[in-house]
Formats: structure tokens, C-alpha cells, sequence
């Protein structure tokens, strides 16, 4: 009642072949591998990609306060 029988693999991949088409199983594939190999990769500790931490030194962030304007009571009235 599994996928142990050779027979059940085969309508899978019928299956698989109907719904997704000849052309997609590969990309989905290259796909799924490299996600797997991804995760793999993050479990292990090693990283091909840099790191994403900060650098030593920051750029300072200067942004300019602007004031709302203020409105007297005459012209309010206005």
C-alpha cells in the first residue's frame, strides 16, 4: 500500500507527466534539488553565499524634521 510496488511509481510519474507536462518535471527537478541542497547546507553550518551581518561601520542616517505648520486663530476664522 506504498510506494514500494514499481507499478505505483509508474502512475505517479503518468500521473505527474499529465498534470505538469514533459517540459516542467525537469525545472521542478533542478528546482527542488537545489532547495534541498540549500537546506542541507543550513543545517551543516556551511555557507557559500556572504554573510548578511552588518558592516564594522554604519553610515550615519541624517533626515531633516520638518515642523507642522502652525495656523493662528485668525486664519482659521478666515
Amino acid at each position: 500500500m506504498g510506494l514500494d510496488n514499481p507499478i505505483h511509481l509508474a502512475f505517479l510519474l503518468v500521473v505527474l507527466l499529465l498534470v505538469f507536462g514533459a517540459r516542467r518535471l525537469p525545472e521542478m527537478g533542478r528546482s527542488l534539488g537545489s532547495g534541498m541542497r540549500g537546506f542541507k547546507d543550513a543545517l551543516s553550518g556551511e555557507s557559500a553565499a556572504p554573510s548578511l551581518a552588518a558592516p564594522d561601520h554604519a553610515p550615519e542616517a541624517t533626515a531633516e524634521v520638518i515642523e507642522p505648520a502652525r495656523l493662528d486663530s485668525k486664519e482659521l476664522a478666515a
